[in-house]
């Protein structure tokens, strides 16, 4: 263990170097808070990536020359990073570059070691923007990371990968894993290492109303909850903030949010263009997406237009046609026959048809997304998903590509909301998308993903890095 390479995470105080020790460490002993400079110590572990590659981590205290204590703890800090092999230097990507960050960088670039700025906190794709601000530091590696939501790992592991050999003695005579499939399991529980806490905690759900405008948002956010939430009119786009509101149902809280109605693209101007900001800025955030579509004029263009949000930010949904009281004679036959000729792209997504004004059926909706809500976050187990892979394979073999043989080694989901299966192929850009599509729709068959979009994403063993 005495050739092991030592790993320092340096930092200013509460840039989350606490909570990136525990992930790698795959424990909760370095204590975490908001308050600066809880880490007074440098705290070691040997900790394990990828099944085989050992280090050393090193959490040191908080950089801060504030105090005469602060400054011990920060010249502690400066002594890891010398005894290093491998620095990540962590900085808050919720704020914009600050000169004492850079300062620090660039001492810490003069030791001449493997170098990596780690721009954390960067919690969803919209904070990016944030993390492009700290390329300026010019280090050779800059990776966004959010160390509380387990995101953008995969490049950061794969870098490190470049330091930490493996272990000499399993270099030799590699698993057929199209047999065995557990070293991967082992290498998937490692990056999901807090997945059963999370799950045991995930008792939320987050609920986007999404549709044009007068197609009764507000008074089905009303019919769920109970009471005159939001104002109800029949002026088309009375709501133009997003109303908060939350529910108990079946042990879970459910917070719905009233969104502004969608106009079509030439009539947004002022408040109505902040307002469609804001519904896509919710939708981030959501977890399962209600489209409501107007029983008594149909799906129309701009519905098809608002469905893709749906897709476009990969939520579980519901189609929900109100005014049914009210439509025009057609069959319920008719009326989902069209809905799935206009809306393909959401053919997993189940549809109910109710009225929010009289009530019929509006609280199985509150069933139904529990029940897509556990479809959402649902992980398969990696030795199922690959029984159902083969059964798959062996009723329609895999297309060679123009002669060169293409093999699907194994399958393993690697995240969920919504769920992800890695497909691990030999020729990875040679498996045809119409052969992924044929096993995706072979999946939903065998497992129940109805309500949830299904990614599937073909890879070599041991490349981590996914194509957002």
């Amino acid at each position: 263990m005495s050739d092991l390479k030592k790993v320092a995470i340096i930092g200013r105080p509460n840039v989350g170097k606490s909570s990136l020790f525990n992930r790698l460490a795959r424990q909760r002993d370095a204590i975490t808070s908001d308050m600066s400079g809880t880490t007074r110590d440098v705290k070691k572990r040997v900790v394990t990536i990828s099944g085989n590659r050992d280090f050393e981590i090193l959490d040191t205290g908080g950089i801060d020359y504030s105090s005469e204590l602060f400054s011990k703890v920060a010249e502690h800090a400066l002594n890891a990073a010398k005894q290093a092999d491998v620095i990540i230097y962590m900085v808050n990507g919720k704020t914009l570059p600050e000169e004492e960050d850079r300062e620090l960088f660039y001492k810490l670039q003069q030791l001449n070691k493997p170098l990596a700025l780690v721009v954390n906190k960067i919690d969803n794709d919209k904070e990016e923007e944030r993390y492009w601000e700290f390329l300026e530091f010019g280090a050779e590696r800059t990776f966004p990371l959010s160390v509380s939501h387990n995101r953008y790992f995969n490049d950061f592991y794969t870098w490190l990968e470049e330091y930490i050999p493996p272990r000499e003695e399993e270099e030799e005579g590699g698993l057929e894993l199209e047999e065995e499939i557990d070293p991967f399991a082992e290498m998937l529980e490692e990056i999901h290492f807090d997945q059963e806490e999370e799950e045991e905690e995930d008792r939320e759900i987050k609920v986007a109303l999404i549709g044009r405008v007068n197609t009764g948002k507000s008074s089905l956010l009303n019919a769920l909850v109970g009471e005159e939430r939001t104002i109800v009119s029949d002026v088309a786009g009375t709501t133009i903030d997003p109303v908060d509101e939350s529910i108990e149902h079946d042990d879970y809280k459910i917070t719905f949010v009233d969104t502004a109605g969608i106009r079509r693209r030439g009539k947004i101007l002022g408040i109505e263009k902040y307002a469609l900001g804001r519904t896509e800025e919710m939708l981030e955030k959501a977890d399962i997406a209600l489209l409501l579509i107007d029983a008594t004029v149909g799906v129309t263009e701009l519905d098809e237009r608002i469905a893709g949000l749906i897709e476009k930010f990969k939520l579980g949904s519901l189609i929900v046609i109100n005014k049914w009281d009210i439509r025009e004679e057609k069959s319920y036959e008719q009326a989902i026959e069209d809905i799935r000729d206009e809306l393909k792209f959401l053919h997993y997504a189940p549809i109910i048809t109710v009225s929010a004004k009289t009530g019929q059926r509006v609280q199985k909706i509150l069933d139904q997304i529990v029940e897509i809500y556990g479809r959402y976050k649902q992980r398969i187990p990696t030795s199922k998903l690959n029984d159902v892979l083969r059964e798959a394979i062996n009723r329609h073999h895999i297309p060679s590509h123009h002669g060169a043989v293409v093999k699907i080694k194994f399958a393993t989901q690697y995240e969920t909301k919504p769920p992800k299966i890695a497909l691990i192929v030999n020729r990875p850009n040679f498996l045809h998308f119409s052969y992924k599509r044929y096993l995706a729709n072979y999946f939903r068959s065998k497992f129940d993903f109805e309500g949830v979009p299904l990614d599937l994403e073909a890879r070599k063993r041991g490349e981590r890095t996914i194509d957002e």
